[in-house]
């Protein structure tokens, strides 16, 4: 990327945006987050960068932002694993998706120079729960399964910023092994050797380390010819009994105690079905077509590291 480019973050206080703003810095860019809570955001950045740089900005609205960008990073939306599923809880996870997305739409359809390109979140929920052992790339469909709805409704919402000819890219992230995020919930119970497969443990895990999906979306940004979806995971799934094992291992400690499925769904009710027992084996096929170059492409390394 050029110096000083402008880039939008929404979401840019969370698990991915937190070390996305401070990579985008790093490269020189001037970075605006959006936040609910501006103060307490440049509160948090503060702490985690140690300064903040003058390339760095908050707004709470974008009715009344009216500076040019040019590059959006979308990753907005309250936690999809946070809370049991009730029907309020899932239109919470809507709304926090698609209300945030439709305001972007509406500021880019303002904007008299037009960003060159958006990212926009996704998940590989979009995937459903009917595949299987399948191997899917960007070209598979989704189902009538909750996250399956989320995610197309989602991307949809993102949709006409293509008909305004703005590059859209659809990021449909997998599990992001970093410092917090789904790793940190399943860590506690390892440390105390606790730990153990999930259900069966054989369903599919498709999952990233986070330095990797940053670099994707640095890569994305660099490279004009990606658009569309993009599956934001390593090339090489594994199954639950196998990412189980090689967390253990990394932590040293044993891995013989296992959730019963059942216990699960009458802890987290539909979630459960949909997030941790149905699995999809994704693999990032317009990367790897792209020649993007995976640091941790297995998971033993990933876990290390981030262990």
């Amino acid at each position: 990327m050029k110096n000083k480019k402008h880039t939008l973050v929404t979401g840019g206080s969370g698990f991915i945006g937190s070390p996305l703003c401070k990579t985008l810095l790093e490269k020189g860019q001037q970075v605006t987050v959006l936040t609910r809570n501006p103060q307490k955001t440049e509160a948090d950045f503060s702490r985690q960068l140690g300064v903040l740089t003058e390339h760095l900005a908050f707004i709470s609205d974008l009715s009344d932002f009216n500076q040019p960008v040019d590059i959006i990073i979308n990753l907005a939306g309250q936690g999809i694993m946070d809370k049991r599923w009730s029907e309020s809880i899932k239109q919470q996870l809507l709304d926090s998706r698609l209300n945030t997305t439709q305001a972007l739409v509406e500021y880019v359809k303002r904007c008299k120079t037009k960003p060159e390109l958006v990212i926009s979140g996704s998940a590989i929920g979009y995937y459903g729960t009917q595949h299987g052992d399948t191997r899917l790339d960007e070209t598979a469909q989704g189902d009538d399964s909750f996250a399956s709805r989320l995610c197309v409704e989602w991307e949809n919402k993102a949709k006409p910023l293509e008909g305004l000819g703005v590059r859209t890219c659809y990021l449909r992230t997998g599990i992001v092994l970093g410092e917090g995020g789904a790793l940190a919930k399943m860590l506690p119970p390892f440390k105390l050797g606790l730990g153990g497969r999930i259900g069966n443990g054989q369903q599919w895990m498709s999952w990233i380390h986070i330095t990797d999906l940053l670099n994707i979306i640095h890569f994305v940004c660099e490279n004009k010819m990606v658009e569309g979806a993009i599956n934001g995971t390593a090339p090489n799934p594994v199954r639950n009994d196998e990412f189980t094992k090689t967390l253990g291992k990394a932590l040293k400690r044993p891995t013989i105690i296992p959730m019963p499925a059942m216990m699960l769904k009458l802890m987290l009710g539909e979630g459960a079905e949909e997030l941790l027992l149905a699995g999809q084996c994704v693999v990032p096929k317009k990367m790897l077509d792209a020649e993007f170059v995976f640091k941790f492409p297995a998971l033993e390394d990933a876990m290390d590291d981030v262990v």
